[in-house]
């Protein structure tokens, strides 16, 4: 949908968060880059629905770009759900090296067919749980645990692999809910628990790093059809040149979103990953149903330090 001469974006995190900000510097690219002929209309903080109605509106070309998690594209593309397993990802570096190259490059390719053309992969950091009444230490601890996750089939089963009730729920509903009694608890990275206000009713943060699973940044297949060639080039590349700039952004807000969170008294503990990771062979054999699906892990595996 194009607003006079600029092509609209939505993202449903707040102005400042680092996603946003890069597909703010994205607009600056495209518009240097093409003397002023293509712009960028940036809507933040959901202000135009949540990400699973947004996404819909831009396959059918209502929306130009949009910057959405992995879990509304799991139920449309099965490549999709490969980079968001639990504990496939051993560090953020590990994911940063696998999707910049051609893994990366066919998951993003595997959504052109479902109306949406995948410009590049923004970072989520690592997700953690936390909740309203204890710190978590082993699977255990999640029995009965109401824990908000997006909606995905994916999060539900790994929430339910560990014994906890999922509650699938957007995100801008998760604070009252907390608040509420409504869920226990959800998982999420520093920036979100912080910057959504989470931690000031869930006071229990626990740090199992079970996802180290990326965002995405699209485009409507209808309005890339639209362009040239040249500036299809122009927007490919404006994309991955606002990567770097967002991982920046990214590490300083993590680094900022951990001080505001301990120093507000919330109870932080580390996780030893290994017993929950061993409760997740089963939902990965649930979820690869796929022989390209599996071929991406084992790549992906392969770069793991030391390998698989």
């Amino acid at each position: 949908m194009r607003l006079g001469d600029l092509y609209t974006a939505v993202d449903t995190h707040v102005r400042d968060y680092p996603t946003v900000q890069a597909v703010i510097r994205f607009g600056e690219l495209i518009s240097q880059r093409t003397d002023g002929r293509l712009g960028l209309k940036m809507f933040a903080g959901g202000q135009l629905g949540n990400e699973r109605d947004t996404l819909e509106i831009t396959t059918f070309g209502g929306l130009d770009f949009n910057r959405v998690n992995l879990a509304p594209l799991n139920s449309i593309e099965p490549l999709t759900r490969v980079p968001a397993l639990p504990f496939l990802f051993e560090s953020t570096e590990h994911m940063r090296t696998s999707l910049d190259g051609d893994i990366g490059e066919e998951i993003l390719a595997s959504l052109e067919q479902h109306g949406l053309i995948g410009l590049c992969f923004y970072d989520s950091g690592s997700r953690s749980f936390y909740n309203t009444r204890g710190p978590i230490t082993k699977p255990e601890d999640m029995r009965g645990l109401k824990l908000r996750v997006p909606g995905s089939d994916l999060y539900v089963g790994m929430v339910k692999s560990l014994g906890a009730d999922a509650v699938p729920m957007p995100l801008d509903e998760v604070y009252q809910s907390l608040a509420q009694g409504v869920i226990d608890g959800a998982e999420n990275n520093w920036p979100s628990f912080e910057s959504g206000k989470h931690f000031e009713v869930a006071r229990f943060y626990s740090l199992t790093r079970h996802l180290l699973a990326p965002e995405v940044f699209v485009m409507s297949k209808i309005s890339w059809d639209k362009l040239s060639a040249d500036d299809q080039a122009i927007v490919r590349q404006s994309a991955k040149d606002s990567v770097p700039y967002m991982r920046k952004l990214w590490d300083e807000q993590v680094a900022r979103s951990m001080k505001i969170v301990t120093e507000s008294g919330v109870a932080v503990n580390e996780v030893d990953p290994a017993p929950f990771t061993e409760m997740m062979t089963d939902m990965w054999e649930d979820f690869l149903d796929t022989p390209e699906q599996r071929a991406l892990v084992e790549r992906i595996l392969a770069l793991r330090e030391g390998g698989a």
